[in-house]
């Protein structure tokens, strides 16, 4: 077969018979025949190709035609061994395929290489990490190469989601083994990463085989982060005996979240990095055998994982960039059926990732913040979601297309004209000579004379203030929604600054018609949104009793005197205004109420509540049962006995496997709930007499026990960590 193939005059019959002989398909998927020719021809090949559009065809029927080994660079050792697997189940010979990784012992990578040098192995996965080293480098130049396939190969770009510094060696490795064609793949890659990948693989004259990022048969949705845990069970019970996944950022959340599925009669099981192999291989097998409904993963979950049948996934939290949002809600609906994508979102998390970006070099801090903005903008858009997210990867979409398959799509909001904003914004980017990123410009034309715009002496400009009328968040959503509108586009080379196009010199001369969509705004904390419908409650946020429950905190602290918030804080008021608790009992599910404060500050809210329900004939929302987790209070135990013994909060923080940030997190958690906490030995040993004396006060007279407002109104004199000690210190005595 192999002869006929390579003849040419047969090559389309010959391998569409090969299709149907190894894989039992009478026919290619989209451009996939286009690319094993070009790849059989010996040419190098780069595909972008959405999660599900059938990639590993493109480089297995090829593997399994030609002459040597190929050699297949995968970044997980989960992908590898799920590939293997399939590889090896459409014939009866195990040594057609293996993968070379830290997982195998000293003898099963002699039984591999045995195996290639007999000819017998078409396919051989490798981890870039594994390429580096010299031995493996050594036997590979003494075997016959067919050629080089690079999965995820968005993990070789710096602008890429996944960015792995091996990746980048991979070419003078290749080099070093065999001149063969290459094929690149990947189902994220924006022009910007695309360029780069080619560059480093100095392969700029391969051949491009581009597909459409859309996929129709997804459902995309942005809650804002409330009650997430009573949304998610709410949905899968919903979704009973369906297949689906949720994505959190963090191993130890992932684990809460499995384990609260569980408790809640969900078949569900956790998997990340910090589980033993055979327990990640174990669960990842049982989710695709379907004996759990449910995986709750960080994000090494799924990278080429050929589950057809996922309907949802789920994020608990938002991702970090783009490029990982589509890949990830890609595993759903692989087999063509719905998907549905629903995200949780609260700008909080955004301000966790930035965290996480603090120290690393500059560019990579530039691009990593860029990324970020990109998602924020995603997730805060009115425009078809749809639209939005194949825009950011270089493609076209006429929303009316989506089919009400995304929530702004299927609940528009008001739209209105525009043309003044748009020219205003316009104007401002020539004005500053196309040299300003987005937040420059929205500080500019609302007004605010930020440490930026007085560097510049930008608030000197004419045009400085002129849209002051409106804030910065509604001029971020203009620039999104003249962005996806083609008038601008944000130059990655410069990290995002602002340039006009061609059309947007057009719309200066000559403005048209704009249509602005009206913005959702998640801007405040994870419970400050006005009137929105609570899954899992079916009540609407109460604005009326909210104001009258802050004049009685108002009142009680006044009288107390002692600040507002170490009564009850925000979140706890807004979380009454939608469960109307009338008893201590109901008092104690509030968010952030334990029994020690309902008991010291509950009793005249609960009349306020009581009387406001019965005069307003309000029909009580039934809450929807979510067994909690059983050991969450011994946690809780531990860590208090920890703290009467005295021992360093950072050594507390290790022995639970916590950084010091959720540790803090945990503690602040446990305070405002009602319980008090010392923790004056580990307040002494940071800060002296005289700083704990300022801070006290400070946070006796403040209106609020905002963190950042306190860093701002000490000039940054005291660390965040420093602050939120001392906040402990103050409500644990004050409050409690």
């Amino acid at each position: 077969m192999e002869e006929a193939i390579l003849q040419g005059s047969r090559v389309e019959v010959d391998i569409t018979s090969a299709l149907r002989s190894y894989f039992g398909f009478g026919h290619f998927r989209g451009e996939q025949e286009k690319i094993i020719k070009n790849l059989l021809s010996g040419r190098n090949s780069f595909v972008i190709m959405p999660t599900g559009g059938g990639k590993s065809m493109c480089y297995q029927l090829p593997a399994l035609l030609m002459s040597g080994t190929a050699i297949i660079v995968s970044p997980l050792i989960a992908l590898m061994k799920n590939q293997v697997d399939a590889i090896r189940n459409i014939g009866n010979d195990e040594s057609v395929a293996h993968f070379l990784n830290s997982s195998l012992s000293k003898s099963e990578i002699s039984k591999v290489k045995s195996d290639i040098r007999a000819g017998k192995t078409k396919m051989l996965y490798v981890a870039p990490e594994s390429l580096t080293k010299q031995d493996y480098i050594d036997f590979l130049t003494t075997v016959d190469i067919s050629f080089f396939a690079i999965d995820e190969a968005h993990c070789i770009s710096e602008w890429g989601h996944d960015f792995r510094p091996e990746y980048r060696r991979l070419r003078e490795i290749f080099e070093k083994i065999s001149n063969v064609p290459i094929i690149a793949l990947t189902a994220t890659a924006t022009p910007k990463v695309q360029y780069d990948i080619q560059k480093n693989l100095n392969m700029l004259d391969a051949a491009v085989f581009k597909s459409s990022f859309n996929r129709d048969n997804l459902y995309y949705e942005i809650r804002p982060k409330r009650e997430v845990e009573k949304q998610i069970i709410k949905y899968i019970r919903s979704r009973a005996g369906e297949s689906g996944i949720i994505y959190c950022l963090s191993r130890k959340k992932v684990e809460e979240i499995a384990e609260l599925l569980q408790v809640n009669g969900i078949n569900a099981l956790p998997y990340h990095a910090g589980l033993d192999t055979n327990s990640r291989a174990k669960h990842q097998d049982m989710f695709l055998m379907e004996e759990i409904d449910v995986i709750v993963a960080t994000i090494a979950f799924g990278m080429g994982i050929d589950k057809p049948d996922v309907r949802y996934v789920i994020h608990h939290d938002i991702p970090k960039s783009i490029e990982s949002y589509y890949q990830e809600t890609g595993r759903a609906g692989r087999d063509g059926g719905i998907g549905d994508c629903i995200a949780f979102y609260s700008y909080k998390d955004i301000e966790k990732l930035e965290k996480f970006l603090q120290g690393k070099p500059l560019t990579e801090l530039e691009i990593g913040k860029q990324l970020l903005h990109e998602i924020v903008s995603y997730a805060e858009t009115s425009v078809c979601r749809r639209k939005f997210i194949l825009h950011y990867f270089g493609e076209e979409f006429d929303e009316k297309k989506c089919n009400e398959c995304c929530d702004n799509c299927r609940n528009p909001r008001e739209r209105k004209d525009g043309r003044i904003y748009v020219s205003m914004l316009l104007e401002a980017i020539v004005l500053l000579e196309e040299t300003q990123k987005p937040r420059h410009y929205c500080a500019f034309l609302a007004g605010n004379v930020t440490a930026e715009i007085k560097s510049y002496n930008h608030q000197k400009l004419p045009l400085f203030g002129v849209g002051k009328e409106k804030d910065e968040h509604f001029w971020n959503s203009v620039i999104r929604q003249v962005c996806v509108g083609d008038l601008i586009y944000k130059d990655v080379e410069l990290f995002g600054t602002l340039k006009l196009t061609e059309k947007g010199k057009k719309f200066i001369e000559n403005p048209q018609e704009f249509m602005l969509i009206k913005q959702h705004d998640y801007s405040g904390d994870d419970d400050e949104e006005g009137i929105v419908q609570v899954s899992g409650k079916g009540g609407a946020f109460d604005e009326k009793l909210y104001d009258l429950l802050i004049d009685l905190r108002k009142s009680l602290a006044k009288e107390k005197n002692i600040p507002p918030f170490v009564i009850f804080q925000e979140p706890s008021l807004r979380d009454m205004c939608l469960q109307y608790p009338i008893t201590l009992d109901e008092l104690t599910n509030i968010q952030g109420v334990g029994a020690g404060k309902a008991q010291r500050y509950g009793e005249p809210f609960l009349a306020l509540i009581s009387a406001y329900v019965e005069e307003h004939d309000i029909e009580r929302p039934q809450d929807m049962v979510v067994k909690s987790l059983v050991n969450k209070s011994m946690l809780k135990v531990q860590l208090i006995q920890n703290i009467d013994r005295k021992l360093p909060l950072e050594d507390i923080a290790s022995a639970q496997g916590k950084s010091f940030h959720e540790l803090l997190d945990e503690i602040e958690s446990i305070v405002n709930s009602g319980t008090r906490v010392n923790i004056n030995y580990y307040v002494n040993s940071v800060l002296d007499a005289d700083n704990q004396e300022e801070l006290y006060s400070y946070f006796a007279g403040a209106e609020t026990d905002d963190i950042v407002e306190a860093y701002h109104d000490f000039d940054g004199l005291y660390s965040e960590e420093e602050l939120r000690i001392m906040r402990i210190k103050f409500m644990s005595e004050m409050a409690n």
